[in-house]
């Protein structure tokens, strides 16, 4: 991983969570009704914003939409200034890749692949989802890109219950992935999330032998987030520091939930449909 997804990807050593096992906090039944709450705030205006969202509209309309219904459930933006991140949403299109910043100089064309990706902070913790939104009517290739990153998510899901590992979940992504001739990013990864935005353990969408692979415990929250591209997998960080776009000038793709490993399973904390 580069120096970004580093930064991005742990938490700080003066903000560590309070109980852990290799440095991952197992969440209570309390702490875990509190993030379903900071989940469904996230759930909840990442569903309104793929219903208003339409050509001729800004990015910078969606952050300023996004913050003030975050924080008219009660919640804060967990992304503003986390970082010096100025917006309340990351809005990456086409070709970005993750962290674009919000801009009212960014207007939304139809054709476009939109990746809009949020979160909530209430009560002392985290919610953290991304979608990827084909704007009007989408090439082919883009919307078989957003179909395969999306199946990708929910193959990784698939494998999170008490007992199996994170290789499961990465393992399941890529080849899902590769099957499709698609390509999955490297250089950013899921995370934990709880008390901090961004905890340990870091979640992969592909196999590695760069970090242990942890064995999933009841009451583990993670963000699983799967990165796709149409071309290289590779990606640069552009002048503002935070924007990464793909080398060759490929689409890419994001989907993310936070999700609860139970004892026979999981539970998506940031499912759109029921709320």
């Amino acid at each position: 991983m580069n120096i970004l997804s580093n930064l991005l990807s742990q938490p700080t050593q003066n903000n560590r969570p309070k109980r852990q096992r290799r440095g991952i906090e197992i969440k209570s039944p309390r702490e875990i009704e509190i993030m379903r709450q900071s989940a469904k705030i996230v759930a909840t205006v990442l569903k309104e914003i793929s219903e208003l969202v339409q050509p001729g509209m800004t990015t910078a309309d969606l952050d300023a939409y996004a913050e003030k219904r975050i924080r008219e459930m009660g919640a804060t933006p967990s992304f503003k200034g986390y970082h010096g991140f100025p917006g309340s949403i990351c809005s990456s299109i086409n070709n970005e890749v993750v962290h674009g910043i919000p801009s009212k100089k960014k207007v939304i064309r139809s054709g476009d692949v939109l990746k809009v990706d949020t979160g909530a902070y209430y009560e002392g913790f985290h919610g953290d989802s991304c979608i990827t939104i084909a704007v009007g009517e989408v090439t082919p290739e883009a919307a078989r890109l957003i179909r395969v990153a999306e199946e990708a998510l929910y193959k990784g899901i698939e494998q999170v219950k008490a007992g199996n590992y994170l290789m499961d979940i990465a393992g399941a992504i890529e080849d899902h992935v590769k099957a499709n001739k698609l390509t999955v990013v490297e250089d950013f990864t899921g995370h934990g999330v709880g008390r901090n935005l961004h905890e340990e353990p870091s979640v992969f969408n592909f196999r590695t032998h760069d970090m242990p692979n942890v064995k999933l415990r009841e009451g583990m929250t993670l963000a699983i987030e799967p990165i796709l591209n149409a071309g290289s997998k590779y990606t640069r960080i552009l002048a503002d520091r935070w924007t990464a776009v793909t080398v060759d000038n490929a689409l890419s793709a994001q989907f993310e939930h936070t999700v609860l490993v139970t004892e026979t399973g999981y539970e998506i904390l940031t499912d759109r449909s029921l709320v």
